[in-house]
């Protein structure tokens, strides 16, 4: 059994984190985990001595590292890959593909919109670039569960799998800052919130005895 040692930033606000922690969730192996605050003296020297591009997440795989979340997710699935991808060819290529546009895209929802579990923000952040971003993330929602999700809630069926990972940070953020989304979309994610990998999550994010003034204080 390999030993998995994963790297993370706070809880409450790093959505990067968020993803590599669930993909080592998805292995169902057990791992070790390190948090360290974020923005904070000490936080470049311990993630430098940790990640070799001296950001979260990175995931050590019997002391080899292993960082970029997609990589993560792509590595980590030889583990167990029923757990992180659909077992079907076009509903597998389609999950790398939307994993791969949320690695790559969404910046002005980003920018926004940030992760933070702990603090609801309802109406702000919604600035045009924002806007797009999530009606692009909806239609994407939209279309994957309908080709792809019959028999769940989850956006290829009943199991949640690296897709659904790469978009909990997402879901995170619709939980802050309460957009207008669809019904659907609203449906989706409740059920990514409410998935035991996402309790734990938020239940330690609320634990934490960090806080970060710019994280925490909504734009006007």
């Amino acid at each position: 059994m390999p030993d998995i040692v994963v790297y993370l930033g706070n809880k409450s606000y790093s959505s990067w984190s968020l993803r590599g922690w669930l993909a080592c969730k998805l292995t169902g192996l057990p791992f070790r985990e390190e948090v360290h605050p974020m923005d904070t003296p000490e936080w470049k020297p311990w993630i430098l001595a940790r990640s070799p591009s001296g950001k979260v997440p990175c995931v050590l795989i019997d002391g080899a590292p292993l960082w970029e979340s997609l990589a993560i997710g792509e590595h980590l699935a030889e583990l167990n890959p029923q757990a992180f991808w659909p077992g079907a060819a076009a509903a597998r290529a389609h999950a790398r593909s939307i994993a791969a546009e949320m690695h790559a895209g969404f910046s002005e929802m980003r920018k926004a919109m940030w992760m933070n579990v702990r603090r609801t923000f309802p109406g702000k952040g919604r600035t045009p670039g924002a806007l797009a971003d999530i009606a692009r993330i909806e239609a994407l929602w939209d279309d994957t569960r309908r080709r792809f999700g019959a028999g769940g809630p989850f956006l290829f069926g009943e199991r949640f799998g690296f897709a659904d990972a790469m978009y909990a940070p997402v879901v995170a953020r619709f939980r802050t800052w309460q957009p207008e989304i669809s019904a659907g979309s609203q449906a989706y994610v409740d059920a990514v919130w409410n998935h035991p990998f996402m309790a734990q999550w938020v239940k330690d994010a609320m634990a934490e005895p960090w806080t970060l003034a710019k994280y925490d204080t909504p734009p006007l």
